[in-house]
């Protein structure tokens, strides 16, 4: 096994091998990645990332493959949603270039749904009325939930108008 650092730049070729993977060099490609390098703290990310990727790839290219844009979209908030690190609520992710176009303004509002606030002042409360929360919250966290609970929207947000 050769040991390897984020710094060596490994992980662009991984990403470019995984845009080109197929079923039938996907094995092989796993095998490297697992089998071939020691890996430091950043590398086994990016070897988790390529390796999902490649999978990816390797799936739409099967004959069930022939996604669209909207389909790869949907893909991605699956793979947020359940590789565990998510804790479930609403999300939003920002693409800062879009801040070129004007077309894009609504999207840099500080604004939420109307949906979301309810289900920030239903976490809030729940929050509030955990014993084992409530143990250990600090007082400026729990007047924050306070707030919220009793509709004040945070950090300069407002409720979008439907």
């Amino acid at each position: 096994m050769k040991k390897i650092t984020e710094e060596e730049g490994l992980q662009k070729q991984w990403y470019a091998e995984a845009k080109d993977m197929t079923m039938e060099k996907l094995p092989a490609f796993l095998k490297k990645l697992t089998t071939e390098f020691e890996h430091d703290y950043g590398t086994i990310c990016h070897a988790i990332a390529s390796a999902a990727i490649a999978a990816a790839w390797a799936v739409e290219r099967t004959p069930q493959g022939g996604i669209t844009g909207f389909q790869a979209g949907a893909i991605m908030w699956e793979f947020i949603e359940h590789w565990g690190v998510y804790q479930k609520g609403p999300l939003r992710i920002l693409e800062y270039r879009n801040m070129l176009y004007p077309q894009y303004t609504d999207k840099f509002e500080k604004t939420i749904s109307k949906n979301t606030w309810e289900w920030l002042q239903e976490e809030a409360q729940k929050l509030l009325t955990e014993e084992v929360e409530t143990d250990y919250m600090s007082p400026s966290v729990k007047e924050h939930l306070e707030n919220i609970v009793k509709g004040q929207i945070p950090f300069g947000f407002k409720v979008e108008e439907e």
